[in-house]
């Protein structure tokens, strides 16, 4: 496999011939759908309902690492967890096909799933404690951690040594930097021994299908291993007492199936400051995709920069307070 393919390569003609690879005609339809780590496609189909075919971004993660998240799926799914697995075609989740690697899906439907609503939030609470409770029972071995150094400290060098921040706010955004680390090492010094599990890893709104049936967990390609907080605080929103109220709806479900550790409220805030950080230096790891000066124009201007120190000190101010009651 080439690790340098460019997704400009993955060419409409191409998808299909690598569908027709394994055995699935389709009909010529081919829908792109949103994504820009990965490129994602619904495929009409001869004889069958629409599929979904999930293009890898090549070099992002190994053959070993796909293949743990999908057992890890599958195994949720198994277990009747609304989840989304990649489907065995002649044996295998995924396959390659000139270079690029794929996976296929069934199409499933849904809309963004109403959390003002105390009864939407616990029953996606329910599953997420289903999801962690399957979660906890292994560790992934070639999957990476959700810590500070890759969430937080390589990001951030990244960021500085590649000159994407503007001159004159470099030594600004230095100095912000400094101070968000100290501040979120010392939310994991009072969270303390935290256990770790396998996540979905970026559970937001829209990675949630909602369907008169309840709630659909979709797109595990963040899965990692980290505190079970993560799945859960980006669910949150609003003023503080909002936020209170929505996690103590989403607890009450949770804990039906899997025990919450009070401890980790103390993250919520540093993990919010990780993901900051993280997701610049995600858009500037991928600036030499077309796709991504396209759809992020505002990124790399002084503006841009000037918001994210604001941001910055901001997550310093909140990882002070006290943490949300539980």
């Amino acid at each position: 496999m080439n690790n340098q393919l460019p997704f400009s390569l993955l060419t409409p003609d191409l998808v299909l011939d690598a569908l027709d690879s394994i055995g699935l005609a389709s009909d010529g339809r081919l829908l792109t759908l949103n994504s820009y780590e990965n490129r994602v496609f619904q495929a009409g189909m001869n004889d069958t309902a629409s599929l979904i075919a999930k293009f890898y971004r090549n070099a992002r993660w190994t053959t070993e690492e796909i293949l743990e998240e999908h057992h890890f799926v599958s195994g949720l799914a198994d277990r009747e967890i609304p989840v989304l697995p990649a489907l065995s075609i002649n044996g295998s989740t995924l396959h390659e096909f000139n270079g690029f690697r794929f996976s296929v899906f069934s199409k499933q439907g849904g809309r963004a799933p109403e959390l003002d609503r105390p009864n939407t939030l616990e029953w996606m609470g329910r599953f997420l404690g289903r999801i962690h409770a399957v979660g906890a029972l292994q560790t992934y071995v070639f999957r990476p951690m959700l810590d500070i150094q890759s969430f937080g400290v390589e990001p951030a060098r990244y960021l500085q040594a590649h000159d994407f921040i503007p001159l004159e706010l470099r030594d600004v955004y230095r100095g912000v930097i400094v101070h968000a680390l100290e501040g979120v090492r010392r939310c994991f010094d009072r969270a303390g021994d935290v256990k770790s599990l396998r996540l979905h890893g970026d559970c937001h709104v829209g990675n949630v299908l909602w369907t008169d049936e309840g709630p659909h967990f979709v797109d595990f390609d963040d899965s990692r291993m980290g505190p079970a907080i993560q799945d859960l605080w980006m669910l949150l929103s609003g003023e503080r007492a909002e936020q209170t109220r929505q996690l103590g709806a989403l607890l009450s479900g949770y804990e039906d199936f899997y025990d919450f550790n009070p401890r980790e409220v103390h993250l919520i805030e540093a993990l919010r400051t990780l993901r900051l950080i993280h997701y610049s230096a995600w858009i500037a790891r991928r600036w030499d995709d077309a796709a991504f000066p396209a759809a992020f124009p505002w990124f790399n201007t002084q503006q841009y920069w000037q918001d994210r120190i604001l941001e910055l000190r901001e997550q310093i101010a909140l990882m002070e307070e006290a943490p949300l009651h539980c």
